[in-house]
Parts: structure tokens; C-alpha cells; sequence
């Protein structure tokens, strides 16, 4: 079947056309021309680029008409259908010989070569040789800026001139004033064999019903226009033998029936019809007017600026079941979504369906790189994972993003139809590419997305991943194709001599940016996070060769609280005439992480911390712990000096550093660091490194063997070996230094927060409703708890039926200090006791 098409979106490898009543199709590179084909052919075969070979794109503008010929329908899984098109001459002209060709006729032609005069052009004709002069062709060229000249392959609206030899030899014009003149008459000997779309005819109205017209052309030919092809201005006006101009649409060759269009842009051949403002795709639209509704059809609306727009049936409703007809009479308004613009029917398509209405995700350039997607699995192939993330729009989940480890058989762990939740590695709208990865890490990350050279600021911590491990160190990607790396003495805080051995393919690891050259794509990155500050969490200290190092490692000092930063506390040592700046992090304020937390926020500027050690000068800043069980150790000197003091078997207390997918850094006392392997992390199974420990506890580590060259120390967390002997007492002390802490901390709350301080678990408290909400707990308000927020969850309501404004007693379970939240029960089982 032949159409009139129009391009719609040209990508290297296709053409996507838009066709009559909101239909679509695609010609792939293969169908454009004979000589197009011979060209890629050649390409191909020699493994280098050919010059005279031009892409796509520098030969097709969206919003240019086309002749077109269906080759095949093809059914996709899911049950879509796509229209497979070839705009090849030899195709869309196969009803035309050498004799039935006459001047003023007007077809479709192909560059075949560039010649000295003018060009060879291709029009499908056997035993035909045309040729386009360069002076029919200059103003055409000038108009399209596609270059100097015209190039092999382009499709041209072609005007035959002059007609010699018994058709043998043919001129063609492409001039646009020419063709844009030219109508199809009963001189050019048309016939229903060979009549092609694109032609402007003079035609009479024989018959007007409902849904469209029947008229008459070329003194035999009958043809329907459709009610989407009716001139809008003039669509109430049309009278039986009225004389009209109209366009022949599409041409069916068994059934041999012919559509028309009698919309102006399409009656001058050449022409371009509307296209719609790339804005308003996806709009939601509140009020949309029935102006017409067609029972085996769908409806025309007439939206807020008074443009038309189209929704098929099954846009209508959800379901056929529920569709009411009586919705749609003449003027009835309905809420709907712009979906699609049908640049052949000039009108914007549109749906009703709620699920559209409210989808995230119309076309791909809705999605935006480092975007979480929901997605559906459509099939499992061994380059990866194909995802419907909505209509129309598909991902490619690569093997290598399947999962944070390398999936040997990822048909065990994934279904087709299962939904997952994605991150958009990389979404180009052009080429309809979206790459997706199925990282939990990735997906989880609330760090920023790094996804251009510009935004990589020195000082930034984000997740890449590891895409290469070599001796020289890590190449590591981020989204869009950025890449770094990390060399060999950023790996990690000890040397690691084979890279290739700790890290592999896919890994995913946190980065900081050390140096950017966007201009050369250059990126330095390093994963010793705690080496260096980035720019927030820098603090103002003296450089250390200013000022004179006056203490030891393992000095007990007084300090005054200067200023509080996210991390941790800038202080002054008291002791010290010079004022030294030092720097308290805030996990190592406690040995509990917890506790850290609820001193810091309690502590004030001008609060004096009595008791803290010096613990190291690495790099520009002094760091103090208050960490007692570091203290405890170094004091009773159960600590290493340097390397060679450690033996294996030793018990040494230190605080996690860096906790990795392959095991845990430690940190002692004096800067010596060791690392806990996966295996010997704990007594339970571990499978995620995360879940056992956090940056900044305190530990007690068994040293399990040393390597001396290398010098490494392997540690063991287990706590079953971990142990003096005397675990009861280990126990007790612990939990003894633990309420201590938590002590210091009530009393530090009471000065800024008494009333909190009040109100301890098991207290009973007079409390009024103040509101019962969804899920069924409330929330209440009283005198003793003022300020603070007061939950009871819907188990701990009992069986009781509350209403806002009822006085009730209630029992203290929790007290958080930090987030000022209660958490209460009026269950009488617990009030009675």
C-alpha cells in the first residue's frame, strides 16, 4: 500500500514517519535508495567510512512529506504492531514505465550519482535515464541548507520537464516554485495502476456523509476523505457537486480504493504541515470539548486554544466494558493527556485513560539521567535485560548491572513480568537509548549523580563503578559515560600491590574527585574518602607547619568547643597559650556511634570537654578522641608503637575506618591500620559488609598474620576470638561506660531541654487527644510534654475508640532526644502494672 508520509524523527539507522489517522511507521536505512544500499554495502565491507556515504540525519529534516510503500507488518512481543516502510523508488514507482511517463507528471526520485552538469537521478523506471540539470536544482539546495550539493541516497519530489526518446530520457526540475505549481491532470495519463500519493488533483464532490466525503478526480477516479481530512475552516460547508482541490493521501492496490485530504498545507505539493510546539507533548489538559464523536472510531475534541485533537477508542476508558458512550456528545469537557502529535492529520492525539493521565514517563525525553524508574522485565537476552519502563519507552539493563555481584544465571533470580525499581545509567532521546542498572548500591545511592566532566568539583564523594583493574589501578564509570581513575596510591589507606585482586568488574565503591579537566574528558579520582577533606567539610586550622607540635600521640588534654560542623567539633586546647586548633570527629565523641550522635547534639559552642586524647597529626589537622576504650588503651600501654611491635595473636582495641564490599579497615592508636577480611568479620554468615559494622566504632581485633614486605596486618572481628578470657567483666564494663555516657548526656539535656529529661520510660502522663490519623495512631498534647511529639501507635490504642479532645492516661515507651519524639501506650495491661 502506498502513502503520503511525513518524517517525523531521523536517527542514523531509521526514518520514523508519521502516516494518515494518527498511524505510524519506520523505514530503516536498508530502504532508501539502490544506490544508499550499494554505498553501506561497500562500507561495511571495507571496515572504513566512505566519504560519499552520508548519514541520515545531513540528508532528512523532520517535517519533510515522503512517498512510501509498506513492505511488512511486523507483531512484537508484547503484542504491538510496527509498519516497516521503504521510500526506494524502485518500490514506490513500481506501477510506472518508460511510456507511461509525461511532462508535468510528478514522482519520486533518488540522487543516483553527482555528474559535471547536474545529477543522476534515480526515479525506479527501467530503461529510463533521468537527469536533474543544476539549474532546476540550485534554489531546492539553497532552501534546504543541507550542504553544497545534493548527496547520494537523498529522496527528492521530482517534476518531469521533458519527456524524449519514447521516455527513454527524462528531465526532471526540483524547483520549488515548480512543483509547488504543478496539478495532476487527464493529460498525464494517471491510472489506478500507477497513481501516487502526494498528487494534487482538482476534484468534485459527489457524496457528503457523517464520517467524510466521496469525490471524483481525474474524470474516472473515486476517492473518501475522512472527517480527520475535511479543511476544519470549511469542515460544516462542503455541498455535493462542489469543485475542490484536494491531495491524494494513499493508494490501497487490491482493494484500489484512494484517500484524500483536503487540508491546506497538503495542497501544494512541497509543502510542510504544522508541527506542534515540543512543550505541549505530555500536557495534561483540564478541559477538553467533545466536538464530534464517531462510534467506530473514537472522538475529536476542541481544546482551550482551539486546536483539534483526536482520541481513539481504546484511549476513551479504561476498560470497553466501561465505556459510556453518553460521555461523549457534543460538548461534554473530559480531562486528558496530550500522548502523540499526527503531523499527517495536523492534530494532537490524546487519551483519557487515567494511568497515562498520571504517568511519570511519556517519551523518552521525559527521563533524565540518574532518574529511579519502575520497570517490567520483557525478556532476558545475553547481552542483559530488556524493561518496559512505560508505553513505548524500553531499557537494556547490561549483564554487567544485573545485580552488585556478576550473575552467572540471571534467569534464577529474575522473571519475565517481574517490576524492579532501575536507575537510568544513561538515556539518549535521539537514538531511543536508555541504559539502566539494577545496583542496589547505585539505585539506593543519596549521593549526587556525577554525569558530565563539569559537575566533578575536587572535593565531591560519589558511587561509581569499577570498569577495569589493572597494575597501574581503577578505571571507574559513573552515569553518561563519565569516566576516571583512581591510580594505584589512591586504592585505599594501605598499599594494595595487585589491584586486580581486591577489586573487580561492576564494583560498586564510593569516590572522591581529586582533580577535573573537562575540555580533555580527564578525571582523577581517589577512594581513600578520610585522606583529604572535601570542600564542605573543611575546617579553618593552622597548617601543621606553623605551629609546633608540643604534644604526644596518647596525651590527655582539655578542650573549648569553637564551632560545630555536621562531623564533628573544632576546639581550642585550653592548656595551650597559642590557642592550637584541633579537631574533635564526630564519632569519636563516644565509642557507641549512637552516643556520638546524642552528644553532638547536645553540646554548645563555649562547652569545655574535659579528658580528650591526641590521637594523630596526619595531614593539616590534630584529631582528639574521646573514644574511652582508646584512652584505656593507650594508658595502659596495650598498644603498638609501630609495625614491627605487632605480633599475631595480640588483642588491640581501634575503631573501624573503612568498611568495604570486601572486608573491614581498623585503625589503631599511632596511625597503624590492618583489615578484617569478609570471612573473618563475624561469627554469623556475612553478606553484606554494611550490615555488621559502621565507620567510626570502636572494635576489639585479634591480629591474625602480618606481611612484612608488603606490610599488612589481617585481622580477626569474630568476637568468639576476640575475647581476654574474662567476657563477663569485658561486659559489664562496657555496658557500666555505656550508661555513664548516656548519663552526661541527660544532664546535658536537661540544660537546654528539661521537660524531655522528665519524662523516662515507664512514666505515667496525663495527655489530650489532639488528632487520630490515617494508619490509625495518634498523636497527642499536653502540659509535661510541650514541644515535643507525642505518638501512639494503633496497637498500643488498645481496644479503645479515641476522638480528638478526649483526656487520657498514657504510659512512656521511648523517649528520642535527638528527634524530640515520644512514643506512649494506653494499653491497660501495661498501665496497671
Amino acid at each position: 500500500m502506498l502513502f503520503l508520509g511525513c518524517i517525523k524523527e531521523v536517527s542514523d539507522y531509521d526514518l520514523a514517519i508519521s502516516l494518515p489517522n494518527g498511524l505510524s511507521g519506520f523505514v530503516p536505512v536498508t530502504q532508501i535508495s539502490d544506490a544508499y544500499s550499494k554505498l553501506l554495502t561497500k562500507q561495511v565491507a571495507q571496515g572504513e567510512l566512505l566519504e560519499e556515504l552520508n548519514p541520515l540525519p545531513d540528508m532528512f529534516s523532520p517535517g519533510t512529506l515522503v512517498r512510501c510503500i509498506v513492505t511488512s507488518i511486523e507483531k512484537s512481543d508484547d503484542g504491538r504492531r510496527s509498519v516497516k516502510l521503504s521510500i526506494d523508488p524502485k518500490k514506490v514507482n513500481k506501477g510506472l514505465n518508460s511510456t507511461a511517463l509525461a511532462a508535468g507528471m510528478l514522482l519520486s526520485g533518488s540522487v543516483l550519482s553527482v555528474e559535471d552538469h547536474g545529477y543522476l537521478i534515480d526515479i525506479g523506471v527501467t530503461g529510463t535515464h533521468a537527469f536533474l540539470p543544476h539549474q532546476k536544482a540550485k534554489n531546492y539546495i539553497k532552501a534546504v541548507k543541507k550542504g553544497p550539493d545534493l548527496k547520494i541516497g537523498q529522496n527528492l519530489n521530482c517534476l518531469i520537464v521533458e519527456v524524449k526518446n519514447e521516455g527513454r530520457v527524462v528531465c526532471l526540475s526540483i524547483d520549488r516554485s515548480e512543483v509547488a505549481a504543478s496539478i495532476a491532470t487527464e493529460r498525464q495519463n494517471w491510472a489506478l495502476s500507477n497513481l501516487l500519493p502526494g498528487l494534487v488533483v482538482k476534484a468534485r464532490v459527489q457524496k457528503v456523509a457523517p464520517l467524510g466525503m466521496k469525490l471524483t478526480f481525474l474524470s474516472y477516479f473515486t476517492g473518501i476523505v475522512d472527517f480527520m481530512h475535511m479543511d476544519p475552516e470549511k469542515s460544516m460547508s462542503y455541498s455535493p457537486d462542489q469543485v475542490v482541490k484536494a491531495c491524494v493521501l494513499s493508494v490501497h492496490p487490491t482493494s484500489r480504493a484512494v484517500r484524500l485530504t483536503l487540508r491546506p498545507p497538503f495542497l501544494h505539493p512541497g509543502g510542510a504541515p504544522h508541527q506542534l510546539p515540543s512543550q505541549h507533548m505530555g500536557a495534561v489538559l483540564e478541559e477538553a470539548t467533545v466536538k464530534a464523536f464517531y462510534k467506530q472510531f473514537g472522538a475529536v475534541f476542541e481544546l482551550d486554544d482551539g486546536t483539534l485533537a483526536f482520541a481513539r477508542l481504546k484511549h476513551l476508558s479504561k476498560t470497553r466494558k466501561s465505556f459510556k458512550p453518553g460521555a461523549f456528545k457534543e460538548g461534554c469537557k473530559h480531562k486528558c493527556r496530550i500522548i502523540d502529535y499526527s503531523l499527517m492529520d495536523e492534530m494532537c492525539i490524546v487519551s483519557l485513560k487515567h494511568q497515562i493521565i498520571e504517568a511519570r514517563f511519556l517519551q523518552y525525553q521525559d527521563i533524565h539521567t540518574g532518574d529511579v524508574v519502575q520497570g517490567k522485565v520483557l525478556s532476558l537476552k545475553p547481552i542483559g535485560m530488556q524493561v518496559k519502563v512505560a508505553e513505548g519507552i524500553r531499557g537494556l539493563v547490561p549483564s554487567l548491572h544485573l545485580s552488585d555481584v556478576i550473575l552467572k544465571q540471571p534467569e534464577k533470580k529474575y522473571n519475565i513480568g517481574d517490576e524492579l525499581k532501575c536507575r537510568v545509567l544513561e538515556c539518549n532521546p535521539g537514538g531511543k537509548k536508555l541504559i539502566l542498572t539494577l545496583k542496589k548500591s547505585l539505585v539506593q545511592s543519596k549521593l549526587p549523580v556525577l554525569s558530565n566532566y563539569e559537575d566533578a568539583k575536587p572535593g565531591l564523594i560519589t558511587h561509581g563503578f569499577v570498569v577495569c583493574a589493572r597494575e597501574f589501578g581503577c578505571i571507574v564509570k559513573f552515569y553518561n559515560d563519565v569516566k576516571g581513575l583512581v591510580p594505584k596510591n589512591e586504592l585505599g589507606s594501605e598499599p594494595i600491590s595487585c589491584p586486580e585482586k581486591v577489586f573487580y568488574e561492576g564494583q560498586v565503591l564510593k569516590v572522591m574527585v581529586l582533580k577535573c579537566e573537562p575540555q580533555q574528558e580527564r578525571l582523577l579520582l581517589s577512594f581513600r574518602l578520610s585522606s583529604r577533606p572535601g570542600p564542605e567539610d573543611k575546617w579553618k586550622c593552622t597548617p601543621k607547619e606553623k605551629q609546633e607540635v608540643k604534644y604526644q600521640i596518647g596525651e590527655i588534654v582539655n578542650v573549648k568547643i569553637l564551632k560545630k560542623k555536621d562531623n564533628g567539633l573544632e576546639v581550642s586546647i585550653l592548656e595551650d597559650e597559642d590557642n592550637v586548633v584541633a579537631w574533635i570527629p564526630m564519632l569519636h565523641l563516644s565509642d557507641f556511634v549512637a552516643t556520638s550522635k546524642h552528644l553532638w547534639h547536645c553540646l554548645r559552642e563555649g562547652d569545655v570537654l574535659p579528658r580528650v586524647m591526641y590521637l594523630s597529626d596526619k595531614g593539616e589537622h590534630i584529631i582528639l578522641s574521646r573514644k574511652s576504650a582508646l584512652i584505656s588503651a593507650v594508658q595502659e600501654k596495650q598498644v603498638v608503637r609501630s609495625f614491627s611491635e605487632i605480633q599475631p595473636g595480640m588483642l588491640l582495641t581501634g575503631y573501624v575506618r573503612n568498611v568495604m564490599p570486601f572486608g573491614v579497615f581498623v585503625e589503631f592508636p599511632f596511625g597503624v591500620t590492618g583489615l578484617a577480611p569478609k570471612v573473618s568479620m563475624s561469627d554469623k554468615f556475612v553478606t553484606d559488609t554494611k550490615d555488621h559494622f559502621v565507620v567510626g566504632q570502636t572494635v576489639i581485633a585479634k591480629v591474625m598474620s602480618i606481611d612484612e614486605e608488603k606490610q599488612r596486618v589481617l585481622l580477626n572481628l569474630k568476637v568468639s576470638e576476640c575475647s581476654s578470657g574474662d567476657s563477663a567483666a569485658e561486659s559489664f564494663a562496657l555496658l557500666n561506660q555505656y550508661f555513664k555516657e548516656l548519663k552526661e548526656f541527660r544532664d546535658m539535656l536537661r540544660r537546654g531541654e528539661p521537660s524531655i529529661c522528665e519524662l523516662v520510660p515507664g512514666k505515667k502522663v496525663h495527655l489530650v487527644v489532639q488528632d487520630v490519623r490515617e494508619d490509625g495512631s495518634a498523636v497527642f498534647s499536653g502540659g509535661s510534654v510541650a514541644g515535643l511529639t507525642v505518638t501512639a501507635t494503633r496497637y498500643h490504642l488498645g481496644e479503645k475508640n479515641i476522638a480528638p479532645g478526649e483526656k487520657r492516661k498514657a504510659l512512656v515507651l521511648h523517649v528520642d532526644a535527638v528527634t524530640s519524639e515520644v512514643y506512649v501506650s494506653l494499653r491497660e495491661e501495661l498501665l496497671k502494672q
